[in-house]
């Protein structure tokens, strides 16, 4: 039985960029959302949901050999919660970890992801989540602790995701991770600062 599944949000349309699909651009020779299913499905923590919404079909084509679920949400256009919820559906309902990751986060490792994974396992009770933070920031992914949260999560709506959730919580666990987790490419010149 898996203890973590893995959604990853892939829908939106990154209108900040400009004209062409955000997660589309290549970084290191791959498409930036590639970068983050591999790092989902190379931490081997669980089934990977890849939400797909603005550009699916050509976002679809850049994950064609990995093995994991595409899930398309027809709602993306309004807003994060609904792809968040779109990806909680697909899971098995048994699974109650849920690590979240942003398709424009192409620093996040295995690693990452697995660090988070151990930090939940150790503490007991278990926390409501377990997040990243680097210089005093939260980051991505997150790991929801489903069981927990389901109501809260339930409730979402429009273009918000967790962290609004776990800003007033006191069973969070934040662990202190390096800068990959708070690098998200939104423009073309944070995909250019990358290096």
């Amino acid at each position: 039985m898996p203890e973590f599944g893995l959604v990853l949000l892939a829908a939106g349309r990154g209108s900040r960029f400009g004209e062409a699909p955000k997660l589309l651009q290549p970084w290191k020779g791959k498409p930036l959302v590639r970068h983050a299913a591999e790092a989902a499905l190379g931490a081997r923590l669980g089934p990977v949901v890849a939400v797909l919404g603005a550009h699916a079909d050509a976002v679809g084509t850049a994950l064609k050999d990995l093995d994991l679920v595409r899930v398309t949400n027809p709602s993306y256009a309004m807003g994060l919660s609904t792809s968040l919820l779109a990806g909680l559906a697909a899971l098995p309902d048994r699974v109650p970890g849920v690590l979240v990751l942003l398709g424009d986060m192409p620093r996040v490792t295995p690693g990452h992801l697995t660090g988070l994974a151990d930090a939940f396992r150790l503490v007991d009770p278990a926390p409501s989540a377990v997040v990243p933070v680097h210089g005093g920031q939260r980051g991505n992914p997150v790991l929801l602790n489903r069981a927990l949260l389901a109501q809260s999560l339930a409730g979402l709506s429009g273009d918000q995701g967790a962290g609004r959730l776990l800003a007033g919580r006191g069973d969070v666990l934040e662990i202190p991770m390096d800068a990959g987790v708070t690098l998200d490419v939104d423009t073309p010149a944070g995909l250019f600062a990358l290096g």
